[in-house]
């Protein structure tokens, strides 16, 4: 499957996968000056790309594992979804979830983009739902 990519600024960098069998493709910072995030903040970084994700697919961000666990840098809204009718420029909204400022440098690799299937469900009403053996239990109902 071909997904077709717009630069929407001339330096940037198109998705890349780390691995042959990685699911997610590097996203890299579209930036003219590195930037720094301090603590707790939320910057908005762009990639300069803009995407055409096929109809039925949608676009997920997710955080870089090395980049959030070694650095606290992650997608503010945990996983950032991409509708396959934006055609507007990819932005990452980038936090720092830990103690320290970090540093982004421009080309850098910020967040993974996968692309998935999804199911469009139509909802309806209803005054009740089948029985399970879990029912309503959640958040911890079913163990350690």
């Amino acid at each position: 499957m071909k997904v077709r990519v717009k630069k929407v600024k001339d330096e940037a960098i198109l998705p890349t996968y780390g691995s042959e069998f990685a699911a997610g493709a590097d996203l890299y910072a579209c930036l003219d000056d590195r930037i720094t995030i301090f603590p707790h903040r939320t910057v908005f970084i762009g990639t300069g790309l803009a995407l055409e994700i096929p109809e039925g697919y949608a676009g997920f961000v997710h955080a870089r594992s090395g980049t959030a666990s070694k650095r606290g840098l992650a997608p503010a809204n945990k996983v950032g979804v991409i509708d396959s009718d934006y055609r507007g420029e990819l932005i990452v909204a980038l936090h720092n979830h830990s103690e320290t400022p970090q540093v982004v440098e421009p080309h850098e690799r910020i967040a993974q983009l996968v692309i998935a299937p999804y199911l469009k469900v139509d909802f309806e009403q209803s005054e009740d739902l089948s029985d399970t053996a879990r029912g309503s239990g959640g958040f911890g109902s079913t163990g350690k």
